[in-house]
Parts: C-alpha cells; sequence; structure tokens
C-alpha cells in the first residue's frame, strides 16, 4: 500500500468515518472514581495539591456518591482517614471503622453503586507503612493476618469487591482463604498486582494522611527499572486467587499494561494515580493546555494499552464528557 494509490487522508478526512473505524472506545463503564473518607462531620476539605479532590466526611460522601452514581460511573473506590492511628492500624479492621461506616452509609444511601475498598495499613498506622513493623521494616507474614481482617470487615459491611494495595507477598492468598471461609467465596479481589515505587504518588499521601514517617516503600513496592518483574508479580496474584488484576501508576507504564494485557486473560485495572490527575490538573489551570482534550487522550491511551477499568480522579469529568 503505497502512494498515491493508498491515502489515509480519504478515511480521516470525514469524522463519520473516522468515528466508523475507530480501533479503541471509551465508556463510562470503565470508570472507577476513588474517594478519602474522613472520621468525623462537616468535612469537606479540598485536597491542596489534587484540585478538585477531597477529605470528606459521610455525609458529604454520600452525597458526591449519588452525584457519581447518576452520571452513570459503575463504582467508586474508597481510602479511609481514622479519627486515631497507631502501629498496628488498628481502625483498618474495625467493625467501626471509618471505611466500614462509610461503607454502610454507600450501600443504604446509593444502591445501584458499586463499592470497592482499598485494602492496605497504611491509612492506618502512625508510621504510614503498609504493615506491621520489625527491624526498621514491614513483616511480610505478620501483615498478612490484618489485611485479610481487614477485608473481611470490609466485606461484612457490605463492600462489594476488596482491592489488596499493601504489596505483601501473598496477601491475595490470605485475603481469599478468609472470605472463602467465612461465606464470602462469591466476593471478587481486584490486586493491585503490578505497583511501583513511584514519584508519581505524592499528592496521594497528602490525601490520604499517609506519608511514611521513615524510610520509604522500596522493599515491598516494585522497582521501576523492571518489567519482567510485573508477569511474575500478575502471575503469583492469579494464582492465588485474584478475579482483576491492576497496574499502578497508568502513564508510565503503559508497556506494562500490555505485557499483562498479553500475558493474561483476566480482566485488567489501570490506576492514573494523583500525581498524573495534578500534573493534567496544574497545566491547564495555567492554560498550556487543552484539559478535556488531554484527559481524553490519556484515558484512550490505557484502553488502547488494554485496560478494561481506568480508576482516575478524571471520572467525573470523563463521564461529562462522554455524555456530550
Amino acid at each position: 500500500m503505497v502512494f498515491p494509490q493508498f491515502r489515509a487522508r480519504r478515511i480521516r478526512g470525514s469524522e463519520t468515518f473516522r468515528r466508523m473505524v475507530r480501533e479503541t472506545t471509551l465508556s463510562v463503564n470503565d470508570l472507577v472514581y476513588p474517594m478519602f473518607s474522613a472520621f468525623g462531620s462537616g468535612i469537606h476539605k479540598e485536597v491542596s495539591s489534587m484540585p478538585g479532590i477531597y477529605q470528606q466526611s459521610i455525609e458529604y460522601i454520600v452525597s458526591e456518591a449519588r452525584e457519581v452514581r447518576d452520571l452513570g460511573i459503575p463504582a467508586v473506590l474508597l481510602f479511609g482517614i481514622p479519627e486515631c492511628k497507631d502501629a498496628i492500624g488498628s481502625d483498618a479492621y474495625s467493625d467501626t471503622g471509618i471505611i466500614q461506616e462509610t461503607i454502610r452509609a454507600l450501600k443504604k444511601d446509593v444502591p445501584g453503586l458499586a463499592v470497592i475498598t482499598d485494602v492496605c495499613l497504611c491509612e492506618y498506622t502512625d508510621h504510614g507503612h503498609c504493615g506491621l513493623i520489625k527491624d526498621g521494616d514491614v513483616d511480610n507474614d505478620s501483615t498478612l493476618e490484618l489485611l485479610a481482617r481487614e477485608a473481611l470487615s470490609h466485606v461484612q459491611a457490605g463492600a462489594d469487591m476488596v482491592a489488596p494495595s499493601d504489596m505483601m507477598d501473598g496477601r491475595v492468598g490470605a485475603i481469599r482463604s478468609m472470605l472463602d471461609k467465612n461465606g464470602y467465596d462469591r466476593i471478587p479481589i481486584m490486586s493491585y498486582a503490578v505497583k511501583y515505587a513511584s514519584g508519581y504518588y505524592g499528592p496521594f499521601r497528602e490525601a490520604a494522611e499517609s506519608t511514611p514517617q521513615f524510610g520509604d516503600r522500596r522493599s515491598y513496592q516494585m522497582d521501576p527499572a523492571n518489567r519482567r518483574e510485573a508477569l511474575r508479580e500478575a502471575a503469583s496474584d492469579v494464582d492465588e486467587g485474584a478475579d482483576i488484576i491492576m497496574v499502578k501508576p497508568g502513564l508510565p507504564y503503559l508497556d506494562i499494561l500490555r505485557d499483562l494485557r498479553n500475558g493474561f486473560d483476566l480482566p485488567l485495572a489501570v490506576y492514573n494515580v494523583s500525581g498524573e490527575y495534578s500534573m493534567v490538573k496544574g497545566a491547564a489551570e495555567r492554560g498550556w493546555i487543552d484539559e478535556e482534550r488531554v484527559v481524553l487522550e490519556t484515558m484512550t491511551a490505557f484502553k488502547r494499552a488494554g485496560a478494561d477499568i481506568i480508576i482516575t480522579y478524571h471520572a467525573k469529568d470523563v463521564a461529562r464528557w462522554l455524555a456530550r
């Protein structure tokens, strides 16, 4: 196919034809909206590094969740900011914890919206790490029991899906075993299977108040330089019972997303993380980019690379733009 016999612009010149041959489509059904639920009442505090995103007490979470549902977005992903933190993250698996109470409110007041919960200890520990500390580092195996208890407490409160993000070895299997033996074998697990130790998480740590008080998370999150390791991590979680696997962050790891799409036939999620969101917002506020065009291009890139599910703070805007 060579010029002049072949002219690609014959098709590109018509909007109707462009739509007809479009290879990748984006839908509101692809979206999940993350939310930050804070202990207390009357709380509606914008995250300074994430314009348009708020720490909110339950009454505001419920109100925004109704908006999310009415926009056609099928699910939210909940993160919690507890009243008190301690060394063992006890609010994470308390029956009256902030996430457990938020789940109950959402299931009661926002029917039809799926509630997914982040399962990790970093938001609940006073040291900011994702598990129990032993000899200056997170102890993998003793953390598994607490993560399994946390997941069970979320499901008992009414969560539709749990999403472990801690990156402990064996946590998917521990959670699957705990859920199954308690009669929740139908609850799916969306595993943060491939989660890199990324600089793109900075704004999230403000939103979730989860900055480590010492060291960093490189002993349990993945090295950004590693590609083949992602396949091993994903395979391990699939073997342990994950129903959906995820890549996090998104844009810097589109190659990894494609690798997982080629390697596995499970549903595949991508997390368009806080740093990616904030960079777009910051540039748009300065007039440097067209926000709508850049965001939709980014979402399409995730779909083109193989994602079935996109977790993004842009979800409400995307839903509105797609509905036009």
